[in-house]
């Protein structure tokens, strides 16, 4: 056969294989697009039901801290129309009147009353994204914790208290690339945020078996994403359930602990007017002496309830011997999970609020 000839099918064979290898690699990268297509797909669906878990989340805890913040602030005003009226009264007794409660009781109550207090001071006027929710998560944990470990009142007043809650309350949501609102220990543990922040492997290797190999190990990661984006969920919305039910126990013990406050407001505003008109306000104020005791005891009875539900920890603590565990910088240690997540303290929750709505159910008709 002439040589030209030979060397014309050489020419058409290697065409032919050349066209087949396109063809071929044609293929795997069009498999290749709908693999990571459907992974990517598959990823969107359960990515998008979580950020909108978590939001929704987040507002709940957001609204429980302002909750929480607010009657932080109430606290500190009955706290200081008491001690006025008290000592108003007591000016002319020899046998003093005071509040008839344990002491260890009052003193979880000014704690609670401190640390809500300094925080709220220290993001006035400043930005306080995350901050109410960080609160509702670990504001009432510091006065747990102090109350378990026995810390002194006096530790925990003005900036020690403000620092250590603040040190637990960090910003920031998933979305923003951060984890959740807690400061060195996020709701969800990194073995479960690591996958919803980021899917490596979108972009893979565009040619040929490359292509194949690098778009089923990004289907692969996503198969392993999606249990952790369920499993996140879910604990978002077991969450978001607690935060609510805190939070309406709390506003129906609120409003007999205001009657108190407003009684006392009313009273004080009273002797504002008596001193105006240069009466005697020392006679005036004693035929206001039952109701002044009355709103004073019944008005530290709610707080003490309140605090107590405040203080029960959304999430479980580390406990030794009946204490919290806390670390060296005094912070309470919180379980977590195989993932590393928080665990939701739902029993002792649920054990809270019963306690604190059944002791606070004398005061209804008071």
């Amino acid at each position: 056969m002439p040589i030209p000839i030979l060397i014309g099918l050489g020419v058409a064979a290697a065409a032919s294989l050349g066209a087949k290898k396109a063809y071929d690699g044609y293929k795997k990268h069009s498999e290749s697009d709908d693999i990571v297509e459907s992974a990517r797909s598959r990823y969107q669906v359960r990515r998008d039901q979580f950020d909108r878990q978590e939001k929704k989340t987040m507002e709940s805890l957001d609204a429980l801290g302002n909750l929480e913040l607010s009657i932080g602030k109430e606290f500190e005003r009955f706290s200081t129309l008491s001690a006025a009226l008290l000592q108003q009264l007591n000016q002319s007794r020899d046998l003093k009147l005071e509040v008839k409660l344990p002491r260890h009781t009052l003193q979880k109550v000014e704690a609670y009353t401190y640390s809500a207090v300094g925080v709220l001071g220290s993001i006035a006027g400043a930005g306080a994204g995350g901050v109410a929710a960080g609160f509702a998560v670990y504001g009432g944990v510091m006065t747990f914790a102090a109350a378990s470990t026995g810390t002194a009142i006096s530790s925990l007043a003005g900036v020690a208290a403000t620092n250590a809650t603040l040190a637990a309350i960090g910003g920031g949501s998933l979305a923003a690339g951060g984890l959740g609102m807690a400061g060195g220990t996020a709701i969800l543990g990194a073995a479960v945020a690591a996958p919803i922040l980021a899917i490596a492997g979108w972009a893979y290797d565009s040619h040929g078996e490359m292509a194949l190999k690098n778009a089923k190990q990004a289907s692969a990661e996503v198969d392993r994403a999606i249990p952790k984006l369920e499993a996140a969920s879910t604990l978002m919305a077991k969450t978001d359930l607690a935060a609510r039910k805190v939070k309406s126990a709390v506003e129906e013990i609120q409003v007999n602990f205001d009657r108190y406050l407003d009684t006392l407001e009313g009273i004080d505003n009273l002797i504002g007017s008596l001193k105006r008109l240069g009466r005697d306000v020392d006679e005036e104020l004693a035929k206001f002496e039952e109701e002044i005791m009355l709103a004073i005891g019944n008005g530290y009875a709610l707080a003490a309830i309140l605090t107590d539900i405040i203080s029960t920890p959304l999430f479980k603590v580390k406990i030794k011997n009946d204490d919290v565990i806390v670390n060296a910088d005094g912070m309470p240690e919180m379980e977590t999970d195989a993932d590393g997540s928080l665990i939701l303290n739902s029993d002792g929750i649920d054990d809270a609020l019963d306690t604190g709505r059944n002791s606070a159910m004398r005061f209804n008709a008071q």
